[in-house]
């Protein structure tokens, strides 16, 4: 059997698999997952093993499905035989959970995404992407490798192109999948990307505290409405 990819354990309770944004590295997030873990198991999925000894090793150009993959091999070293579990995902580890949600239902009770850069989904996505893109160009990157690499580096070398271009597959997710922006991004293109998947996929949309970053500046919130988003019964029907 495959090993599962690097991960950390917290908490007691129903498992929530979080997979983070950028490239995975999970900095930043502890204040968010110890009051999770009031709650739950908390499950910090790290796609590229850089928490846990990789950073400034090489690192391919990443896709989706091989965050979803790793993903659920995490869920099949951690899920007790029958359980489901809850999925929160941020920015692009909010792609890879609408990816594991369309390849692997089976184990899921909820999935939370929260502003997933999937802009090539909206009527007018390849002008967008262009645009987000764009931010990018002409400024100084981090490293990706070596021994000043950065997550950043990583991120910018090798996640960020080819998750943009992502489009979900899944249809009819129905109350399973929620769609997160942050109250602070309206009138902002992943607010807008969120909302429009919410009504493409047949999920339900909800804003949370702050904004792209709401995960590390409003942690003990977030967790709050993350909590009641996955208790309150709308994800334990499908």
């Amino acid at each position: 059997m495959t090993e599962p990819l690097p991960h950390d354990v917290t908490g007691s309770g129903p498992v929530l698999l979080v997979v983070p944004g950028g490239a995975g590295h999970p900095m930043g997030l502890q204040p968010l997952t110890e009051r999770l873990a009031r709650h739950f198991t908390v499950v910090t999925y790290d796609p590229l093993g850089l928490a846990h000894g990789r950073l400034g090793l090489p690192v391919p150009d990443q896709c989706p499905a091989h965050w979803s993959d790793g993903a659920h091999r995490v869920l099949e070293a951690v899920l007790p035989p029958g359980e489901r579990a809850f999925v929160f995902g941020t920015s692009s580890g909010g792609i890879a959970v609408l990816d594991l949600l369309a390849r692997h239902p089976e184990r899921l009770a909820g999935v939370v995404a929260h502003e997933p850069p999937c802009v090539t989904v909206l009527p007018d996505g390849a002008e967008r992407r262009a645009e987000l893109l764009g931010q990018f160009d002409g400024v100084g990157r981090p490293p990706a490798e070596g021994g000043s690499a950065t997550p950043m580096g990583v991120f910018l070398a090798h996640v960020l192109h080819p998750f943009t271009a992502y489009v979900p597959s899944l249809r009819g997710a129905g109350p399973r999948l929620t769609l997160a922006a942050g109250a602070d991004s309206r009138g902002q293109l992943l607010h807008r990307t969120a909302v429009f998947l919410a009504d493409r996929l047949g999920g339900a949309f909800a804003e949370f505290p702050g904004g792209h970053l709401g995960t590390l500046d409003h942690p003990e919130d977030f967790a709050c409405l993350l909590t009641g988003t996955f208790l309150s019964g709308t994800h334990t029907s499908a």
